[in-house]
């Protein structure tokens, strides 16, 4: 095997991990007459394995994941990690394919004025999560949130006791930050809906804006919404894993015809309901006439499994080695599906090889190195491209005490594209760790930036969340940019061209120097968190210091 660094990067990493902080600021991150060469080659060398067309895209429980998990492990072993999964490096997850037979399955709203029926599959999508017989009133909540730190209650008032909350996917326009997402996913809102005595939720999603739609027609609209790469959905095989306790229904209408359906009779239509969602204004709260029923007819396939990946690097201290500072990243992507320019392949080279590339040459700089204090867990995820299915099984899961995870640094699709002299981190403002972030950056002369797009909410889109929901600090990364830069309009042409595409593949530019120089910093940062004594906590003002009292 190749050095993974030369020798001067390796010295410049040496002192970056044993001197004092204040040591660090005359160590820039690319000092004069250092090659980065090696480390960019190493680098590379990851991502055109994991992302070459023998692995098919890697979908979590093909033949293609399978040979990337093989892949990781060897890594591993070679960095010298030690097994740290059920199964020697691996954690089996056992996933069920799922399908909703929508010929067998039905829904109705039976009125007085007689039954309005929904076209299961085509005005309104069923999860799997729901019983098979469902009867029920229905009330609309407006954005159906309780967030008692924001002073959003929309629970307040309404008997929803035995009955299905309607409401609209959407945050309010008062509503910022990361909880603009965290709070309107499905376990939490059904966390919250559930202290109510409310049996399901059914909800309406906003459509999506495709640029240029003005001069569209329906059907060319249609046609340019994102579409999956393919293949069956899946849920864990084990019910008890389910975040979803008590849950009877859950839905959501799909098109505007169902939704005027859905509020006839109520005084408000659909349309004047949506337009006040999309601008974020208040929504009023009222029964819907009429019981609604639904029948649930899922098909089930044989579980299949795909294994997070797991190496430990034993601590250092003979106290704090039993704490763990975990460093992750997605392996799967999303195999083969829906063709595009003559290509079915969906390659995932910066979604996320680029990460696990990363994952596994951080493994092999710290481990040979003097070892931090606490121990350094090193996650390749699976699933996360079916719903973060590989973290949220490991952090409800853990082959390591939970209560012992002191952080996670995750990498999802980090895209360097261009050089690296901004570095966007996401959970910065939240917890100590964007302090950590911080310094580890001015060290190495790179600008910290907060999220610059938060109404993407990428902080709590990501396997990081899963972490976050047991109230562990975590961070996530993307190359920064300035605004009206030329880096600029490169990230946001790669997201409208390359996310989710077959185009995300070995053909396109990248900056394999940058990604070399990301993955010294986060070398660094992993160090610096797992040597400090005291945890990283959350901030006061945050809104997941809440989540931490739980643990």
């Amino acid at each position: 095997m190749k050095p993974l660094l030369p020798r001067l990067l390796t010295g410049i990493l040496a002192a970056t991990l044993t001197l004092p902080l204040s040591a660090f600021a005359e160590l820039p991150l690319v000092p004069d007459r250092t090659d980065w060469s090696a480390p960019a080659a190493a680098w590379w060398s990851h991502v055109q394995y994991l992302a070459d067309d023998r692995l098919e895209g890697r979908r979590a429980g093909t033949p293609g994941y399978d040979k990337a998990v093989a892949y990781v492990e060897d890594q591993f072993r070679q960095a010298g990690l030690k097994p740290a999964g059920l199964n020697g490096y691996q954690q089996p997850v056992s996933l069920t394919p799922y399908q909703l037979n929508t010929e067998k399955s039905s829904a109705h709203i039976h009125r007085s004025t007689g039954q309005v029926q929904f076209v299961v599959g085509k005005q309104l999508a069923i999860a799997p999560d729901s019983r098979t017989d469902v009867t029920a009133p229905l009330v609309f909540i407006g954005y159906g949130l309780r967030i008692p730190r924001k002073h959003i209650d929309d629970y307040a008032g309404v008997d929803l006791s035995g009955k299905i909350a309607v409401f609209f996917n959407a945050p309010p326009e008062r509503l910022q930050g990361p909880q603009r997402a965290y709070a309107r996913g499905t376990d939490q809102r059904w966390k919250a809906l559930r202290g109510t005595g409310a049996i399901g939720m059914l909800a309406l999603a906003l459509p999506r804006y495709i640029p240029g739609q003005e001069t569209m027609t329906p059907e060319q609209i249609a046609k340019a919404q994102p579409q999956s790469a393919g293949g069956p959905r899946v849920t864990f095989a084990d019910s008890r894993v389910s975040s979803l306790p008590g849950l009877q229904f859950s839905g959501s209408l799909t098109n505007a015809d169902a939704g005027e359906k859905m509020f006839a009779g109520t005084g408000h239509t659909y349309a004047d309901l949506l337009a006040l969602a999309k601008a974020g204004k208040p929504l009023p709260f009222f029964p819907i006439p009429g019981t609604f029923t639904a029948h649930t007819d899922i098909e089930r396939s044989a579980p299949v499994s795909a294994s997070n990946v797991i190496g430990l690097l034993p601590g250092s201290d003979s106290k704090l080695k039993n704490e763990y500072v975990v460093v992750s990243a997605h392996l799967d992507h999303l195999g083969i599906g829906r063709e595009i320019n003559g290509d079915n392949l969906y390659n995932g080279a910066m979604d996320n090889a680029s990460g696990i590339a990363s994952l596994i040459e951080c493994a092999k700089l710290l481990a040979s190195q003097s070892h931090p204090k606490r121990s350094v867990l090193f996650i390749a995820l699976t699933g996360e491209e079916l719903g973060e299915l590989g973290s949220e099984y490991f952090a409800k899961r853990p082959t390591v005490p939970e209560a012992q995870i002191v952080a996670d640094l995750n990498m999802d699709m980090y895209l360097p594209l261009f050089p690296l002299r901004f570095l966007e981190v996401q959970g910065l403002g939240e917890s100590t760790l964007g302090n950590d972030a911080r310094a580890i950056c001015q060290f190495n002369d790179v600008e910290v930036q907060f999220d610059k797009q938060p109404d993407e909410n990428r902080f709590v889109r990501s396997d990081q969340v899963n972490f976050v929901k047991q109230g562990i600090p975590a961070l996530a990364f993307k190359f920064g940019w300035t605004p009206d830069s030329p880096e600029e309009k490169t990230f946001n042409d790669w997201v409208k061209t390359r996310y989710h595409k077959p185009s995300d593949d070995l053909n396109q530019p990248v900056d394999k120097v940058a990604a070399a120089q990301f993955t010294l910093i986060l070398a660094q940062l992993t160090t610096r968190v797992a040597n400090e004594i005291p945890r990283p906590t959350w901030y006061p003002e945050s809104s997941f210091n809440n989540l931490a009292a739980a643990r």
